[in-house]
This record gives structure tokens, C-alpha cells and sequence, in this order.
């Protein structure tokens, strides 16, 4: 029977100096707000992906200690690394297993107390490839390719996430948005920069008490939006400017992989 778990709407902290965590069943997503110099650690079993939307940052793991440019994304190896952040830096930090977080970080936790049997769980990473292994892999957005027929979305993973990289400007055009649902994936949507409507239709199943009415959710930059598997669902950017929505599944989507639209697919066996 389907689940009536709702989408699950949440925003991150904003003041200098902080941090706030917003999960998914098998994925956190921490915001990290910097102010001058600051320092934050990250403790993860599994690969980090950081996501440096408009600041760099200095980044410091066991093996090396490098400097990473605004608009990129870093896939940092497992194990422990620092952020050194400037004053109104924003990073977010991905992850699937964090040994370090206090469950008082995590804006949505109650939402967890159950888990949702349909979600995949993450099996086992993906092993990446042995050159190179330890070093943190860094891809600036701006230099990366469109794939072929996506020429809004940048795809991008870990050993245990994918991510896609939705910008564009102005007002999405409404003739031509992508409802769609995952039958075991849940989809984080966190929002970035600008303003969006997360549309939400509940399939109906014989059982007319399941039925819902279609959902228009706002959401703002500095949102995350979790949507449970079988929801349809599609975002539309609103308004003028600049949009950047960042989709977040894990495990990796071997769907995406196997298109070739995963830009650093090549880093990992399957």
C-alpha cells in the first residue's frame, strides 16, 4: 500500500558561523555558514561532496591541503577533513555516513522515527578507481559539459550519491516542465539560489481514502525539500534571476550512469 508520507519541507540555518543539517533516509545535507577564518570538520565513512555555490574555501584532509574555487563541486575522500571558511562563504556538505552529528543539527529529524521500507538502501560504495584515490577530486561547474539533450542539468557522483546541477535563468518555462516519480528512490531538492514551487500530485490507487489534492509547494533559496518514492513531482523556478536547484539521491542513480550523462562516472567501478 502506498505511503502517505508527505514531502518533507525544511530550512537551513542563516546566521555566520553555524551549521544545520537537513536528512534524507539515506543522506544528510549540512549548510555551513562561515564567518572569517572559521573552521568546520566533517567526519564521514564514505566520500563527502561539497558544494561551493558562490565563495571557495580551503579544504585540509590527511593527505593534502588545497584551495577550491567558487562554483565547484569537491568529492572529498572518507575519513576527516576541515573547511576553512570566509566571513558569508555558504558550503553544503553531503554525505551518507557521517560518524559526527549531533542529532540536535538536524532541522527534520522527526521525520525519521519510522523508516520507509520502499526507499534502496546503499548496498555498498562503489569503489574508485585506485590512481588517485586519496586526493580530493574537484569539478568546476562552469568548465563542465552539458550532456547531450539536458542542457539545463550538470550530473555528478560519489561512491554512494549522484547529484544534478540545475541552473538557469528567469522563469522556468511551464510548457515545458518534467513530472515524474522514483518508484525507491526518495529526491532531495535543495534549493540554492531563487525561488521555486515543488508541484506534488499523489497517484490514486483503488483505495479512494489515499487519494490527496495536488500540492504547490514555495520554497526559497535555502530549502531542502525531501519527496518519499511514487509522489510525482516537478520544480518550477519563479520569477526573475538566477535559479540553482541542486537533486540529490543516494544510492547513486546507475540509471543517469548508463545514459553517460554522469560526468565523473569514469572515477569508479561499479
Amino acid at each position: 500500500m502506498m505511503s502517505l508520507r508527505p514531502v518533507s519541507l525544511s530550512y537551513f540555518a542563516k546566521e555566520p558561523d553555524t551549521s544545520s543539517i537537513i536528512r534524507g533516509q539515506n543522506f544528510t545535507v549540512e549548510c555551513i555558514m562561515g564567518a572569517d577564518g572559521s573552521d568546520h570538520v566533517i567526519h564521514s565513512d564514505h566520500e563527502t561532496i561539497l558544494i561551493l555555490p558562490e565563495r571557495g574555501a580551503t579544504l585540509a584532509t590527511e593527505f593534502e591541503t588545497i584551495e577550491i574555487v567558487a562554483r565547484s563541486i569537491a568529492v572529498v575522500p572518507a575519513g576527516r577533513a576541515q573547511l576553512t571558511l570566509p566571513e558569508g562563504a555558504r558550503v553544503f556538505a553531503l554525505t551518507t555516513a557521517r560518524t559526527d552529528t549531533d542529532q540536535g543539527h538536524i532541522v527534520n529529524s522527526t521525520d525519521y522515527q519510522t523508516l520507509d521500507e520502499r526507499v534502496l538502501p546503499i548496498a555498498r560504495p562503489m569503489e574508485r578507481l585506485a590512481k588517485g584515490a586519496a586526493q580530493v577530486r574537484v569539478y568546476q561547474v562552469d568548465e563542465v559539459p552539458f550532456p547531450d539533450g539536458n542542457p539545463r542539468l550538470k550530473f555528478f557522483q560519489s561512491a554512494t550519491m549522484s547529484i544534478n546541477w540545475v541552473e538557469y535563468d528567469g522563469q522556468r518555462d511551464r510548457t515545458k516542465l518534467s513530472p515524474h516519480a522514483h518508484d525507491d528512490f526518495e529526491q532531495g531538492s535543495l534549493a540554492i539560489v531563487g525561488d521555486f514551487v515543488h508541484h506534488i500530485r499523489t497517484p490514486w490507487a483503488s483505495n479512494a481514502e489515499l487519494w490527496r489534492e495536488d500540492q504547490h509547494i514555495e520554497a526559497s533559496a535555502g530549502s531542502m525539500a525531501i519527496i518519499p518514492p511514487d509522489l510525482i513531482h516537478t520544480t518550477e523556478g519563479v520569477g526573475p534571476g538566477q535559479h540553482i536547484l541542486i537533486d540529490v539521491f543516494a544510492p547513486p542513480r546507475t540509471d543517469f550512469i548508463a545514459k553517460g550523462w554522469v560526468f565523473n562516472a569514469g572515477d569508479y567501478h561499479a
